[in-house]
């Protein structure tokens, strides 16, 4: 129900709807007093479709803008007091995975990796919000108490920071979600490995968008590709102008000459036999006519006499050079009577893939249909998302871009669909790619099949899919394995890595004396060493904090020692080596400096005896003076 406005019409909201029935090309979007973004009309562009002469406009050039593009940029350069914690229980197997699923706002975890992932990623992948009005939750920029919660329709993250949906009754239209991409692809973009490449799923609502950001972010000299899926096969015939069946995959590479772009492999080998013990190997028969190939127009003689001319409106594939010498290699199917010959087509002489092309059909890449198959099998749930992607589309793009060890990133992780697609292929190619899942711990409908099942947020549908993929995919390559056939080679699937460790963002681990301790008054100088770390936080949250500081992967092996009384974590052999152990002992600084370490960290208030503080470097200077020492 309409909601009356109880006043007398606005008729400059009203002149403005005729304005843009008349005009469509002057309408705009800006800001209210309140910051609140309305439409508007730009009057430059009105004056000069009622001109007949050029305006002049000193501030016209070719470019994108929108309310809050600026504000976007400069969040987007920013530094953020935020941290990654780690959460053990619902990993698995953690302290072997190198696969990371992070719970939180994507854009603060993109900033949060910004220094441990920088020019490391080879493929990202993000299937977007695509601001239909209903599908867009962002982050807004303040803070509301309970009371104004409870008085809100909506939800908030654990900051108190309001979400809100996107829609148009929000009155934000296309500049909002604007500013949503735009900050996250700027950081996103310095992620990328120079060879990297980004694939972002969208639709016609907003793909011409789309590509002006893209072409200002990444330069639109490193435009790929606009790859047209295939999404559905039926007909809506309810549908009031066309029944749309695609979505588009927007592709950008950091930089294109860097870029090298992998063949599809042939799933089409079974067609080559070698029934004629052909000593070239397997061949299968090839037309010797086409359509849109032109050679010369000669005759051909069977050997039983019949001679042939090129069908019309088709043509030779050879010249007739080329034909003679085929035939006097005895690479020619004659066939009988008056058919026309084939030619062998040699397994060993065909390029080992396919050049992908740019339309992705169901059979090629699988369809929505296929992706809700996947959740249903795996989750035993119906419907859980209205247009899933499916693992086959995912795996496709994987494929085209990645190779064995390269990192896979998608900061709009949903059902964690590149995650699965990420092991499938491993499980295929025997690979080591590793992924990184990033999904906002956005709350499931009270009235959903997820949430009766136990669902409460998208993450863990998530991070429950995830499980039981990897699972299904090592129990089918084990069977795989048992029916290999003659040459195939085994891939292990004891070293197939289906783990996965989970983080969860959250403020920073130290209280705020430790970044402004100029701040501190009297009477709290004493205690300032002890107190600059939060009560709550435990060893493993500040080894994943400091990891983070010093550039670290998130996926390097941890070990964790106890040395003479002493909890040590050893990271990646000798990268990194810290201890946050109260009371240390100061007879391990002789152990930790034998391993060689590149860093150590202790905490600032660690050693019980002021002068074992000041000792620690001397000593690492005189047994491993390569070492950086830090202290938190």
């Amino acid at each position: 129900m309409d909601k009356l406005k109880m006043q007398t019409p606005n008729l400059i909201d009203k002149n403005i709807e005729q304005i843009a029935k008349l005009f469509p090309n002057v309408m705009t979007e800006t800001r209210d007093e309140a910051g609140n973004s309305k439409r508007a009309i730009d009057f430059d562009l009105l004056k000069q479709n009622l001109s007949d002469v050029l305006v002049d406009d000193e501030d016209e050039r070719y470019r994108l803008d929108w309310p809050g593009k600026k504000a976007s940029l400069l969040k987007a350069n920013t530094p953020i007091n935020k941290t990654l914690r780690p959460c053990r229980e619902e990993s698995v197997d953690f302290d072997n995975t190198e696969n990371v699923y992070i719970e939180g706002d994507n854009f603060e975890v993109l900033k949060i990796l910004q220094e441990s992932y920088l020019g490391k990623i080879k493929m990202i992948y993000i299937d977007p919000p695509y601001n239909t009005g209903n599908d867009f939750i962002y982050k807004d920029n303040f803070k509301i108490s309970k009371e104004e919660y409870e008085e809100e329709i909506g939800a908030v993250d654990e900051e108190g920071g309001k979400l809100f949906k996107n829609t148009d009754s929000n009155g934000r239209f296309h500049s909002d979600w604007l500013s949503m991409m735009y900050e996250r692809l700027v950081v996103a973009r310095d992620l990328l490995k120079d060879d990297g490449v980004v694939f972002i799923s969208i639709d016609d609502n907003e793909v011409h968008n789309l590509r002006k950001i893209c072409d200002e972010i990444f330069g639109e000299e490193n435009f790929v590709a606009n790859i047209i899926w295939e999404k559905v096969h039926t007909r809506k015939n309810s549908s009031k102008y066309f029944s749309i069946s695609h979505d588009h995959i927007i592709t950008y590479a950091k930089d294109k000459i860097n870029w090298d772009r992998h063949l599809i492999p042939r799933d089409n080998t079974d067609a080559y036999k070698n029934s004629d013990n052909d000593p070239k190997g397997p061949w299968k028969p090839d037309p010797i006519t086409a359509h849109n190939y032109y050679s010369a127009d000669y005759i051909i003689e069977k050997p039983n006499g019949v001679k042939l001319k090129r069908p019309q409106d088709r043509y030779w594939v050879y010249s007739e050079s080329t034909w003679k010498e085929r035939v006097a290699k005895n690479e020619v199917i004659w066939g009988e009577g008056d058919s026309y010959p084939m030619v062998k087509r040699y397994l060993s002489e065909v390029q080992d893939g396919l050049v992908p092309i740019t339309i992705f059909d169901r059979k090629f890449a699988g369809d929505t249909s296929m992706a809700k198959g996947e959740l249903s099998d795996l989750l035993l749930l119906g419907a859980l998302f209205d247009y899933p992607k499916p693992s086959l589309l995912i795996k496709r793009l994987q494929q085209i871009t990645t190779s064995s060890n390269d990192i896979i990133l998608d900061f709009f992780s949903g059902s964690a669909t590149t995650a699965h697609a990420a092991m499938q292929l491993n499980a295929e190619d025997g690979g080591k790619r590793k992924f990184i899942m990033v999904q906002l711990p956005e709350q499931t409908d009270e009235k959903s099949e997820a949430y009766k099942a136990g669902y409460k947020t998208i993450a863990e549908i998530g991070k429950d899919r995830i499980r039981r993929a990897g699972k299904k995919i090592k129990e089918e390559l084990k069977e795989k394995n048992k029916q290999l056939k003659l040459g195939e080679k085994p891939i292990d699937a004891a070293k197939l890595d289906i783990g996965f460790r989970v983080y969860k963002t959250d403020l920073t681990n130290m209280k705020d004396v430790y970044y402004h301790p100029e701040k501190l008054q009297q009477g709290q100088q004493l205690s300032f060493l002890e107190n600059n770390i939060k009560e709550d936080r435990t060893p493993d949250d500040l080894l994943t904090q400091v990891i983070l500081d010093l550039g670290l992967e998130l996926n390097l092996p941890i070990e964790k020692k106890d040395i003479l009384g002493n909890t040590v974590f050893i990271v990646q052999t000798n990268a990194l080596v810290a201890c946050f152990d109260n009371n240390i002992n100061f007879e391990i600084v002789d152990e930790i400096a034998g391993l060689k370490p590149f860093k150590v960290v202790f905490k600032d208030a660690g050693f019980t005896d002021d002068k074992d503080r000041i000792n620690v470097e001397e000593r690492f200077k005189r047994l491993s003076p390569e070492t950086v020492i830090s202290v938190i």
